[in-house]
């Protein structure tokens, strides 16, 4: 017998722009059906597929220490320093670069709300 993870969950001061933000960091979208709203305390987003799913559920208090878990992402397509600037243009900031001068490390992110993600070179950049 095994589990299945029905989906993520962050815990959040504000649900609805949090879910947006990531939103268009991963292409996940909402439930045309069922859709978000600014001010609902409860916001689900779902990969193109369906098969990912991310919950944002308002919690009173803020982050206050590191992720113990975190998202580790992969360009979909360019490189990582073109996808980390896309990320800094929606909103995320640089919480530590590891990245090293031979190309390889990574970029440790905030979200908007300080959740922490980092941002790791594409299969293209790894494999050559």
């Amino acid at each position: 017998m095994t589990a299945l993870i029905s989906h993520t969950t962050f815990d959040c001061l504000d649900a609805y722009p949090l879910s947006v933000f990531w939103g268009k960091v991963l292409g996940f979208a909402q439930d045309v059906d069922n859709p978000d709203e600014p001010g609902d305390a409860e916001c689900m987003i779902f990969s193109p597929d369906g098969a990912q799913r991310l919950l944002f559920i308002e919690v009173p208090e803020a982050k206050q220490v590191k992720n113990r878990l975190h998202l580790d992402l992969v360009p979909a397509e360019g490189t990582r320093d073109q996808e980390l600037t896309r990320l800094l243009e929606l909103g995320a900031h640089t919480v530590d670069d590891r990245r090293l001068p031979d190309g390889s490390g990574w970029v440790v992110l905030g979200d908007p709300e300080g959740n922490e993600f980092c941002i790791l070179r594409s299969d293209a950049e790894r494999a050559s």
